[in-house]
This record gives structure tokens, sequence and C-alpha cells, in this order.
């Protein structure tokens, strides 16, 4: 084969091949795959591929009638439309094109259904932070009242205490996740305000061990365990005792809240109970799948939950 032949062949060849193939490639993933195959069915789409196939083995017959200026290749052989060498690459490209647009189309669904995932469990985490209960609320700005009205010098001070609260719970609870050390500081300040509410008749110990500081949490994660210590563990119950213990070690935290219950009294006092430990069970189930370990038990007359939890560095 000459140069002048080499030429021929290129433009009869090459260039039909080129000019059709990748506009026909796009024209079924870009059009015919999102306006037939997805919105009027397989067989609509079918007759549409076909169309454009046959339309395209037009555009290549033209195309090389005017490259090449008349109806006979170099070989010798008549250029006709359809023959099995213009049909078989057309039918490759709309196959090819078709698999391209089915996968990403694929590809856009398990997108779209992992954003709803998301969403979902975003709507979730937010109504499962939102179940902290008002009552505390409530009976804080009740104690606050008291203490203005005996003129008590305690009075100020709570009062930013619960604005500090109400702050985190706001603000900084809408956050992915916060720093441990904001989470450990909203658990103090709830905790003194319970000592404010209950005076003497409760004895509160809180204690925090280890390096605090460079670790990431899901907000509002610790407060229910005590939440559910001050419900269940004050009332009908002989000198009642609430223990909080925080242990951090690197990323490993261990949370141990421990309250006296009254053995006569059934473990579920009214329809809420126990409402703020499932919530929080849930949360961890989605946060912390596998980087976690939750035991809850009455020994002893006591009621304990242990938590054990992987959480992630500031940074990693």
């Amino acid at each position: 084969m000459n140069g002048t032949d080499r030429d021929h062949w290129y433009l009869t060849h090459i260039v039909p091949l080129s000019v059709t193939h990748i506009p026909q490639f796009f024209i079924n993933t870009l059009i015919l795959m999102p306006y037939f195959l997805r919105k009027r069915g397989v067989g609509s789409y079918v007759f549409s591929v076909l169309v454009m196939s046959i339309i395209f083995m037009f555009v290549q017959y033209f195309l090389k009638l005017w490259l090449w200026e008349n109806p006979v290749d170099m070989s010798g052989h008549k250029i006709v439309i359809f023959e099995l060498k213009t049909i078989f690459p057309i039918l490759f490209v709309s196959a090819i094109s078709t698999v391209y647009g089915l996968i990403i189309y694929m590809a856009d669904q398990e997108k779209t259904k992992q954003e709803e995932k998301q969403e979902k469990l975003q709507a979730e985490l937010s109504f499962l932070r939102s179940q902290i209960s008002p009552h505390f609320i409530f009976n804080v700005l009740n104690s606050i009242v008291y203490l203005i009205r005996t003129k008590s010098a305690a009075a100020e001070a709570v009062t930013i205490q619960l604005s500090e609260l109400m702050r985190y719970m706001l603000y900084e609870a809408d956050d992915v996740q916060v720093s441990l050390d904001k989470e450990i500081n909203y658990l103090n300040n709830y905790i003194e305000l319970q000592r404010v509410r209950f005076e003497e008749d409760v004895e509160i110990n809180m204690k925090a061990e280890g390096n605090i500081g460079s670790q990431i949490i899901e907000p509002m994660l610790l407060i229910p365990f005590v939440e559910n210590a001050f419900k269940h563990g004050v009332g009908m119950i002989d000198s009642p005792l609430i223990d909080v213990l925080v242990r951090c070690n690197g990323s490993e935290l261990f949370y141990e809240v421990k309250n006296k219950i009254a053995p006569e009294l059934p473990e579920d006092k009214d329809s809420s109970s126990g409402i703020g430990l499932k919530n929080v069970r849930r949360r961890l189930e989605l946060l912390y799948a596998d980087k976690h370990r939750l035991d809850i038990k009455k020994e002893n007359n006591w009621f304990i939950v242990s938590l054990f939890l992987q959480l992630k560095t500031i940074g990693s």
C-alpha cells in the first residue's frame, strides 16, 4: 500500500468512524438513555437506538462517498450502506455506550440513595439529640427563682451556668462532632446545676481522669446517662448517691455512671422511663457501630451504666 492509498484508506475508514462514533456514543449516553430508557421504558429505548444506528450508517455512507469521490473503495468493492464492516462497529458503539450509561446511571442511583440515607440519618440524630427532658430546665429555673428571692449569692453563678448549658445545647450541639473537653464541661455544668437543685439531699461525685482535649465526640452523647441517674436515683431512696467517672487513655474513653436504686420500686417508673438510654443506644449504633461497648446492669441496689468508646482525635 503506497502513500496515496494509505491516505485514501485513512479518509474512507478512520475519519468516518471518528466523526460518527464519538457523537453516537454521547448521544446515546446523554440523550437517549435519560429520556427514553429512564422515562419511557426499554421498548422505546431499543427503538430509539435502532433509529440512531441506521441514521449513523447513512452518515458514514455519505461521508465515504464524499471523501472517496466514487462508490468503489480502493480494494475494488462497491461501497454500500448496510454492510457488516459498517453495521458491526455502529452496533458495538451502541452497546458500549449503553453499558457505560447504565454504569453511570447506577452510580447516580447509589449516590442518591447514600444522600437520602445520610439525610435520614441526620434527621434521626437531630431528633435523638432533642430528646433531653425540658423538665430539668424548668426545675433549674425554679431553683434560680428561689435563690433570687432569698437573695442568695449563688443566683448569679447558677444563671451563668444555665446560660452556658443552653448555649451548648442550642449552638455547639449542632456540630457533627465536638471536642471531648467541651462535652465534659457541659456535663460538669449540668451536674453543678443539679447540686443547686437538690442541695444536700443527693451526694454527687464527678471525676475526670486522663488526658482530655485532643479527642472529638458526638455532642450530647454522655448526658443521657447522667439524666437517667438523676431521674431514677433520687426520690424514695435512702441516702441517694450518684457517681460519674470519665477516664480517657489516648483515643479510648471509659465512661461510667452509677446511681443507687430502691429495690422495692420497679425499674421503670413511668412510660417515659428509659427513653434517654434507648436514644443514646441508637445513636451509638449509628455513629460508633464497631467502636463501642455499652453495658447496663443492676447490681446490689446499684444501677450501673458503663461505656467503652473508641474516639477520633483532632486532625486524624
